[in-house]
């Protein structure tokens, strides 16, 4: 573990109520003392303290302190915990006040999370879970990142670890003692028992990507063709101007995407080009690009102008929803033929079927993204081991020769070992720690 003590802002940036500043690594009491000029409060205990300029005593603010002697405390060193008044000037003075003591620096982003897992205080997917509970925007982000670092995801993993450690054991035996009485029935043991290890690791990947849809957003694509009312279904649902509204067909030239919340669940909602033949250069680049996004969607909505309804060719393979839209409007004379038999009605004008149309997507997403069952994989990182691991033991359970049965095995643990980051994670720590936010 690094012998640098590091401080930083814990909380938000900006004026607040209150701020917090962080300071972790063997120095951090003499820091605290350095500040109050005061003896250590008890640990762990919240203690009202004058905070002062080490060298000229200037004071800085009146604020609760908190030390945690290691190793016991988030990072397993000495960490300090200064909650202040959240003043610009306040946190200015403070940081200055740190910055001026010898052998202290600023935190970088990340850093007291990485040095919490060198301690072993977390293992990788719990860090990825704060990671995500830090970021997390919905009801269903919340719930997954805290099921997640409260060890869900490292429990099951460990559990496979354990079972797979128990027949990599047998495996080795049976090498070693090959001259030796072993049970006859100890190596159809333990092929039974890696079978259904690989059985579960199959239908944890079979999951419709749901944990890394709930973590990112489910997407839908509003496509259709010019002027049927994308834009004004979109700026409906976002509750807000977010695309251009025009009777002009092919006024949307590029992607407009929006972030809803529907019914605790993230959503990227993205207007696109209408579905047309054009001679125009930068309509044919809009309508690829729409093409592109709704072919990665996880669902399309099919808008269709109930006034004039032309047939739009399938995108992908995506899930979708036709509607009509402008049925104030719909011509006299048109045929039920002319349109889509499960298509729903709708007025983006007077507002007809628009609220059917909104609980039926939140039915859909959240009938997608339940969190019911096992928890899922998050992070593509993670389905790669995962898929790592099944495809050794497939190898595994074809028979080979012993020594190549047990080298099958130790694959298999060395890719499960990466997801948690007991094995072979140096090259993953800076992409991981890369994007958390200064002071954690």
């Amino acid at each position: 573990m690094s012998g640098h003590t590091i401080f930083a802002l814990a909380s938000g940036a900006g004026r607040s109520g209150i701020a917090v500043i962080r300071i972790s690594g063997p120095l951090a009491r003499q820091a605290l003392s350095a500040l109050t000029r005061r003896e250590l409060p008890p640990p762990r205990q919240a203690s009202l303290r004058l905070l002062a300029m080490p060298e000229s005593g200037e004071m800085l603010d009146h604020a609760l302190t908190l030390w945690f002697p290691a190793p016991h405390s988030f990072t397993g060193e000495d960490v300090v915990e200064l909650h202040l008044h959240g003043g610009r000037a306040v946190i200015a003075g403070v940081i200055e006040a740190l910055s001026a003591l010898p052998d202290l620096r600023l935190a970088e982003p990340g850093e007291f999370t990485r040095r919490a897992f060198l301690a072993g205080k977390l293992d990788l997917t719990e860090v990825e879970g704060l990671a995500d509970l830090i970021d997390a925007e919905t009801t269903a982000q919340r719930r997954q990142a805290l099921r997640q670092m409260d060890g869900a995801l490292s429990g099951l993993y460990e559990d496979w670890r354990t079972r797979l450690i128990r027949c990599l054991a047998h495996t080795e035996a049976a090498i070693d003692f090959a001259d030796e009485e072993l049970p006859a029935d100890m190596m159809l043991a333990i092929q039974a028992e890696v079978q259904g290890l690989r059985q579960e690791m199959q239908a944890h990947l079979a999951d419709g990507r749901r944990g890394e849809m709930l973590r990112e957003g489910f997407r839908i694509a509003i496509i259709g063709p010019p002027n049927a009312g994308k834009s004004s279904l979109l700026n409906w649902l976002a509750q807000r101007d977010a695309a251009i509204v025009s009777e002009i067909a092919g006024t949307t030239r590029d992607v407009i995407e929006a972030h809803l919340d529907l019914g605790g669940y993230s959503v990227l909602l993205a207007d696109t080009a209408g579905l047309r033949e054009t001679v125009d250069g930068i309509e044919a680049e809009g309508i690829r690009r729409a093409r592109n996004w709704a072919a990665a969607a996880d669902l399309q909505l099919l808008v269709l102008d109930a006034t004039q309804p032309e047939p739009v060719g399938t995108v992908s393979d995506a899930p979708m929803i036709r509607v009509l839209n402008k049925v104030d409007l719909k011509i006299k004379g048109h045929t039920c033929q002319s349109f889509p038999i499960d298509a729903m009605s709708i007025s983006v004008r007077t507002g007809e079927g628009l609220d059917a149309l909104l609980q039926k997507l939140t039915g859909l997403v959240a009938e997608k993204l339940d969190m019911a069952g096992t928890p899922s994989l998050t992070r593509e990182r993670h389905r790669a081991a995962v898929t790592l691991c099944v495809e050794a033991l497939d190898r595994f359970l074809k028979g080979r020769a012993a020594d190549l049965a047990a080298e099958d095995m130790r694959v298999a643990l060395r890719a499960l070992g990466r997801i948690t980051g007991q094995a072979d994670v140096e090259d993953l720590l800076d992409v991981i720690f890369r994007d958390f936010c200064l002071g954690k």
